[in-house]
């Protein structure tokens, strides 16, 4: 196992089936171009796990850093998905304990995530990893 970081066009391919199997909202048809914009734009940083014998990416992690008026700096994880036949093996754990490193490594004193609200097995983890139910995250659909 390998935690690596997307930095290349070459890295994302390695991804992409992973983030297209994770993703409702991208096409196969402009992976390239929308993760591309999001990673500039949007200041996503991607970081997955590449798993060594299989020779693709098994887990990733999406996430940004952003400061508000009432957090100041933080990170916030927008995504953390591991591809379900290598679930179990501590790769979301691998993810999570980067991120803290990434934070720790900048100051900054606080990573946040959403989760939904039927994921009880990442919900686990993520307790187990230290986060507390901090907030309640409410979403309005418009048409």
């Amino acid at each position: 196992m390998e935690i690596r970081t997307v930095s290349t066009e070459a890295d994302l391919m390695i991804c992409k089936d992973l983030i297209l199997g994770f993703s409702k909202n991208i096409s196969e048809k402009n992976f390239l171009k929308e993760v591309k914009f999001m990673i500039k734009n949007d200041s996503l940083n991607i970081t997955y796990v590449y798993d060594t014998n299989e020779h693709r990416a098994v887990a990733f992690v999406g996430f940004r850093f952003i400061r508000t008026l009432r957090t100041g700096l933080i990170i916030n994880i927008d995504d953390l998905y591991t591809d379900p036949m290598y679930r179990g093996r501590g790769y979301g754990a691998a993810l999570l304990e980067h991120v803290e490193q990434e934070a720790m490594a900048c100051g900054i004193s606080t990573v946040h995530l959403d989760s939904g609200a039927p994921l009880k097995p990442a919900q686990r983890l993520y307790q187990n990893k230290g986060f507390n139910i901090v907030s309640q995250h409410l979403a309005l659909e418009v048409s």
